[in-house]
C-alpha cells in the first residue's frame, strides 16, 4: 500500500485557492439558490436582523445543542441537576425546529439562551358577565397596550 504525501502549499497558494473556492461558491449560489422547502414562508419572509429570522433561530439551535452536549457530560459525571436542564434544552430545541417548519412560535422564551420572555397577545377576548376577561402581562388589541396590575386594580374597583 503506497501512501500519498500531502501536498505542501505556500501561503500565497492557500490564499489563491481560498479565493477561487469562495468565487465558485458565490457563482453556484447565484445560479442555484437554495429552496428551503422545510422552512415556513413566514419565517423566510423575516429580515436577517429580526430576532426570529431563520439565520438567528438556527444559531440559537446550534448554541443550545452545544449546551445540551455539555449538560449530558455533566450528567455522566454524576450531576443530578443536569436531568432537568437537559429536558429544558431539548424542549427548547424541539420548539425552535417546530417554529422553523410551521411558522408558529409556541415557546414562552426566545434568544440564544432562552433568556428573553415572549409577549402574550390576546387575539380573541373572552367575556364573563358582560366584561372582557383580562390577564396581567398580556397585550390587548382593543386597548392597544399591555394590561397592568394598576389597570386590573382600577377595573376591579369599578366593578365592585
Amino acid at each position: 500500500m503506497v501512501k500519498k504525501r500531502k501536498r505542501k502549499m505556500t501561503e500565497e497558494q492557500k490564499q489563491a485557492a481560498a479565493e477561487r473556492l469562495a468565487a465558485a461558491r458565490a457563482a453556484r449560489q447565484a445560479s442555484n439558490p437554495p429552496e428551503y422547502k422545510n422552512i415556513h414562508e413566514s419565517v423566510l419572509a423575516k429580515p436577517e436582523d429580526h430576532p426570529l429570522s431563520m439565520k438567528n433561530v438556527r444559531e440559537y439551535i446550534k448554541n443550545q445543542k452545544e449546551l445540551l452536549s455539555a449538560e449530558k457530560k455533566n450528567l455522566r459525571m454524576g450531576n443530578k441537576n443536569s436531568e432537568a436542564k437537559i429536558a429544558s434544552i431539548e424542549g427548547y430545541i424541539r420548539n425552535m425546529n417546530a417554529y422553523l417548519m410551521h411558522g408558529d412560535y409556541i415557546d414562552m422564551f426566545w434568544g440564544e439562551y432562552g433568556q428573553n420572555r415572549t409577549q402574550s397577545v390576546c387575539i380573541a377576548p373572552s367575556f364573563k358577565k358582560g366584561y372582557i376577561q383580562r390577564t396581567v402581562g398580556v397585550w390587548y388589541r382593543d386597548i392597544g397596550m399591555v394590561w397592568t396590575e394598576d389597570l386590573d386594580k382600577a377595573e376591579r374597583a369599578l366593578r365592585g
